[in-house]
Formats: C-alpha cells, structure tokens, sequence
C-alpha cells in the first residue's frame, strides 16, 4: 500500500464506533496518504507500506486529535476584576445586570482591530494546541453589532491560517443585548436576523448559528426566530441551553435538528428525551461549573440512560471559564461530573466531532478520516484524564504533517 508516512510500533486508542471501550490496540499501527489515514489497527494485520517516511512511536499511545467543541477564543481585554467581585459574593447575574459581564467584553472587543484580536486569541489557541488539540469551535458574540461581529468571525477564520488547525467558527450574535438597544430585545434580533446572519452567510464567515437562550440572555421565542434564520441561510444550529434556569432550550434545539445543546445543568427529562430523539449532542462545560462555583450538576445519569452522546468543551471565555486546558478539562469532568475515563476521552475526539457536525472527518482514528492525531508518553489513557497540569504530548499531527 502506497502512503506518506507511518506511525509504527504504537499503542492505539480509536475511539472507533463500533468497537469496545476506547477501541485500543496494543501493538498498532496509523498510515496516511495526502493528510488521510489510510490504515489504523493491528500490525499483524497490516497491508505491506511504501511509505515515503516510517516513525518509530516506541510504545507511546496514539489517540485522534483533540476538539474543543465550544469555545470563545476571539474576544478583547480580560474580566480578571469581575473573578475578583465573584471571590467577594457577587453572583454572575448581579455583575452582568451592573453593566459587567459580556458587555464589558464587548467595549473591549470593539475597540480591538481585528489584527489585535488576532494577536491575542492565538496566545490561547497555542495552549490548546500544545496539549493535543486538532479542531477547535471559536464563537463570536463579543461584537454585538454588524460591523464587530463580522470582524470577530473574520479573526477567527484567520487563526486557520496562523496555525496548522481546523477553526470552525458560529456566529454567537444572540449573546447579549448590547447597550444601544437596551429595552429592545426584540429590536436586537431583528438586527441579527435582517442583517447580521444574511452577511456573514454572504461572506461564508460561520459553519453555525448559535444564541444563548436564558433569563439574562434570549426568550425562547426570540431565540426560535434566530433559528428560523439561520435554517434559511442553511446554517446550523447549536444554543447555550438551561445553564442558570430551564427554558426548555434544549428541547427547542432539538426541534430544529440542532448540532449541539451545551451547559445543561438544568435540564429537565422532557429536554433529554427531545435531544435524544434528534441526536443532539450534550455538550458539558465542567470548565464554567468549577469557575462560578455552580452547584447543580448536569443530569448525567439520565443522559447516559437516554443515549444522548456526550461531547466535553473548555468555554474558553474571559468571563466565566478563562481555561485553555483539555487535559484539565477531562479531569474536571470526571472529578465534578463523575464522567468515566473513556466518557472524557470520547468527550474530546469522538463526541466532540459529532458536536461539530464533522464526525465523518475527525475524531476516530479510522480509514478515511483526516490524519489528526496527538501521540502521548503514558502508560495507559486514563493518565489523560487522572492527572492534573501534566502535559504528556510527545508529537501532535495535524491533516498528516
């Protein structure tokens, strides 16, 4: 079999659907032609390789490459006083209704050029790079406006071309009312839906369309007419669903086929047996738990039982979960969630391509699928998930190279 290079002498954790567990393969092998994995299994069972390159991976593990599934990696300034107002005893809603939270990001996001947002997302996409990381969703949601929104989306598609990465971008307009329509909600989402999603779908500037949907956010008759828009622009939909209170988001995600619901600690039975029944992806935030002390954990136990695939992200945001760390990530979902070590890992590879819409691209070591892998120096896979601010990234491979 003719291919590019080879990873010999590996231990494999698939992640394939189909297989047991992690799928592993103890004595395995991965070969790739023009970025693709053209063999990933047993030695012993391999196809004769002219590979123009063979690397020797001494026994090291290989798992795909990760995916962080929600992110907001594109925003200006930092809210490290609002942690601060937190530590004394205000609660996220009394610092956003005081004129903090995602507002004040906003201020600082639209006196950035777009160069300048550039510049500082990179620094955290370089941390998540470094411990593995393949595919990673970058949101908007910080503009607020046409002209801001469209530059967040522009930064954010340009960090595909600073780095050896796939960006996926959503548009996250429906984040917050920005202070110009104060009062006027529905003003807002007119904006969104006249003018915001028809440009940037004119651009081909996002792969989604997603709203934050809660008390302090968006009703969820708002938040369906954004929907509505987003399906005729022929654009996915995924929401910030029933993190502080039960709006029944995620339940209205699953009416319109959604990609995603993530946050979820208050989801009630009616929206699990909705997401499963349209193979929405639950994706948990452990990140955002841990940072605003929540108390309410997500329904786990009744996720599990419906079958609803379960996808990890970091919410990288300057608010609620400044965490750049996957590893760090599977760690808190386990320890707070009391997530199963193959859960975690499946949590980032796996279920976090679903999340995407891009499982038959990534997130399974398996024939065909683009040759995104991160190679470990560990002993078995749960040292992923047991240790914390350990990094044991031997090599990372992205679309082969």
């Amino acid at each position: 079999m003719r291919c590019d290079r080879v990873w010999a002498r590996a231990r494999l954790a698939t992640l394939a659907s189909g297989r047991p567990g992690l799928g592993e393969v103890e004595d395995g092998c991965i070969a790739a032609l023009d970025g693709r994995i053209v063999y990933a299994g047993p030695a012993f069972e391999a196809p004769v390789f002219e590979a123009a390159e063979v690397i020797d991976c001494e026994g090291r593990w290989i798992t795909p490459g990760l995916i962080d599934p929600h992110t907001h990696l594109v925003f200006g300034g930092d809210r490290a006083h609002e942690f601060e107002l937190r530590l004394a005893g205000a609660s996220y809603e009394e610092i956003a209704r005081a004129g903090g939270g995602i507002v004040s990001t906003m201020a600082a996001t639209r006196a950035a050029s777009e160069d300048a947002l550039v510049e500082t997302a990179l620094s955290r996409l370089d941390a998540l790079i470094a411990e593995g990381a393949t595919t990673v969703e970058v949101k908007s949601g910080y503009g607020l406006s046409l002209e801001h929104e469209l530059k967040s989306l522009r930064a954010a598609r340009a960090l595909a071309r600073r780095r050896p990465v796939t960006i996926r971008t959503t548009f996250l307009g429906a984040h917050t009312l920005p202070p110009e329509f104060a009062g006027d909600a529905d003003g807002y989402i007119a904006l969104v839906c006249r003018e915001m999603i028809p440009s940037l779908a004119a651009e081909g500037l996002a792969d989604a369309v997603d709203a934050f949907c809660e008390g302090i956010g968006f009703t969820p008759a708002q938040t369906r007419r954004v929907f509505e828009t987003a399906k005729a622009h022929d654009l996915p939909v995924k929401l910030h669903a029933e993190q502080l209170s039960n709006l029944h988001g995620a339940a209205l995600a699953a009416e319109f086929g959604a990609l995603s619901a993530d946050h979820l600690e208050h989801l009630d039975e009616a929206g699990i047996a909705a997401m499963a029944r349209a193979g929405v992806v639950a994706t948990l935030l452990p990140g955002a738990y841990y940072f605003v002390r929540e108390t309410k954990l997500p329904p786990i136990e009744a996720l599990r039982a419906a079958g609803v695939p379960i996808a990890l992200a970091t919410d990288c945001n300057p608010g609620t979960s400044p965490l750049t760390s996957l590893l760090l990530t599977m760690n808190m979902g386990a320890t707070l969630f009391r997530l199963t070590v193959e859960e975690c890992l499946a949590g980032v590879t796996r279920e976090a391509a679903r999340a995407l819409g891009l499982l038959a691209e990534t997130g399974t070591l398996e024939p065909g699928k683009r040759c995104d892998l991160a190679i470990w120096d560990i002993e078995r896979p749960a040292e992923l998930v047991y240790r914390m601010g350990f990094n044991p990234l031997h090599a990372r491979v992205w679309s082969g190279l």
